[in-house]
């Protein structure tokens, strides 16, 4: 079969394969790079959270007798 694709078929699809795979490469860091971003947005968000949670009790906490 492959006698029957020229040389430069076979150079133009090796190079569109290397530039594949290249681009698969990129996105697979830039998706680890976007998940560990997201991973610490989510972190800040629960910090955030707690620490609303401990305002608002705080502010509707009886205040003691004087």
């Amino acid at each position: 079969m492959q006698a029957e694709w020229t040389e430069e078929a076979i150079q133009r699809i090796t190079t569109e394969n290397t530039t594949l795979k290249q681009r698969v490469r990129q996105l697979t860091a830039d998706n680890r790079t976007l998940d560990e971003r997201l991973k610490a947005a989510r972190s800040n968000l629960r910090f955030q959270d707690r620490r609303v949670a401990d305002l608002e009790a705080r502010l509707t906490a009886p205040e003691p007798p004087a």
